[in-house]
């Protein structure tokens, strides 16, 4: 074979941008170990890692360690009403906040026999906020996937300073029980600096807020509530939003999304400045990936699992379709690889490619360092691949 000319790849810009491989790698880890096993076939590839997440579990991370930002700890009230420890990310230098829900009202801080809707709260996501508020932020982002509540925001609200009162004028509690008994919405003691943030709502659902296909018939059920149950709270988030609607005659509990985390949506649309996004859409804009995708010779993506949803809306087709934007090609890499992940060669992956080296256990093949070092060495041998054919074009 005749010797590979080094001075056709230095002008070869790749872009790197993968999802984490939960409970293995993070976004920035995945595409490290990536931009390593390319740099051992072609060193003078200039190779940029972008970090990725869909808005859902990972965002945070993803958004603070690409983008120069920092993470907050701090203790807020859980979904059953319990402190736990929560965090949130803060982008320096643009003041925003990145938030996700789960942290403090998610369905895994809740055991499955306490799982209840009627005994959970959004209380916490409220405080979380509340202390960015108080740190300066004044543009959030929040990823509301994930939740154990069916509160219709109720909680997250007071903590901001809303009240919502009973018909004899006194304030009801935090949890989805509560909505029984709101009469009427009070924003006296809402905290004034709420007027001036702007909320980016990571959601990819459609959900109404009540009926057939709202919160509670849909989610109810994963979150402990029986048939009974989802007939109350259906009702209850019904009357909440003719309330509302009394009080802010623009909130619209048909809205595709408001009935996301338990009607989370509907409170964020009727009591603050906010839109819902679809959550690789707002991770994309604010990583500004497409200006990375615009120069690049080439695109890197993939996640854990590569199947038929990934086309459905997740970070690696939002990528791919960024790419297919600019003409550039696809590869994507993940940890496995279903029978079905073939649609995602029809949707801008031009191609796959698994990263065992042999076969292991589940743990083995989670643990960090070797999914790390298995993830380099399959990049490394792609890469020369691709090096070859470059070389043998010329």
């Amino acid at each position: 074979m005749p010797a590979l000319r080094d001075d056709l790849f230095l002008l070869m810009k790749i872009t790197v941008s993968i999802d984490s491989l939960k409970g293995s790698l993070s976004s920035m880890e995945a595409g490290e170990a990536i931009r390593q096993g390319i740099l051992l076939a072609d060193p003078e590839a200039d190779v940029i890692v972008r970090p990725l997440a869909d808005g859902g579990e990972g965002t945070v991370e993803a958004l603070t360690c690409g983008s120069q930002g920092h993470q907050e700890q701090l203790q807020v009230t859980g979904p059953l009403g319990d402190p736990v420890q929560s965090s949130y990310g803060i982008l320096d230098g643009s003041g925003t906040a990145v938030i996700e829900m789960a942290s403090a009202a998610g369905i895994t801080l809740v055991s499955d026999a306490q799982r209840n809707p009627l005994n959970t709260t959004t209380y916490g996501v409220g405080e979380l906020i509340r202390d960015a508020i108080g740190k300066g932020c004044r543009q959030f982002i929040v990823g509301i996937g994930g939740s154990a509540t069916n509160d219709g925001g109720l909680g997250m609200l007071q903590a901001l300073g809303y009240e919502f009162l009973d018909d004899r004028g006194k304030p009801v509690s935090m949890f989805g029980r509560d909505l029984e008994h709101i009469a009427s919405v009070s924003d006296t003691n809402v905290m004034p600096e709420l007027a001036q943030c702007r909320f980016r709502i990571a959601c990819d659902v459609t959900n109404p807020l009540c009926g057939p296909n709202g919160c509670s018939s849909i989610y109810g059920p994963q979150k402990g509530a029986t048939a009974e149950i989802i007939a109350e709270m259906d009702d209850w988030l019904s009357k909440f939003s003719k309330i509302t609607a009394k009080w802010n005659p623009k909130a619209d509990a048909e809205t595709p999304g408001a009935g996301a985390a338990g009607g989370l949506g509907f409170a964020f649309l009727a009591f603050t400045n906010a839109e819902l996004r679809s959550g690789i859409q707002i991770v994309l804009e604010e990583t500004r990936l497409e200006d990375s995708i615009r120069s690049s010779d080439l695109v890197v993506t993939g996640e854990g699992r590569l199947d038929r949803q990934t086309v459905m809306g997740k970070a690696p087709s939002g990528v791919a379709e960024l790419a297919k934007k600019y003409g550039k090609p696809v590869i994507a890499f993940s940890g496995i690889v279903s029978p079905d992940a073939g649609e995602c060669n029809e949707h801008g992956i031009d191609a796959y490619f698994p990263i065992l080296r042999r076969v292991v256990s589940l743990e083995d093949a989670m643990d960090p360092e070797t999914a790390a070092r298995n993830m380099t060495e399959t990049v490394e041998q792609v890469f020369r691949l691709i090096r070859t054919i470059r070389s043998s074009e010329v």
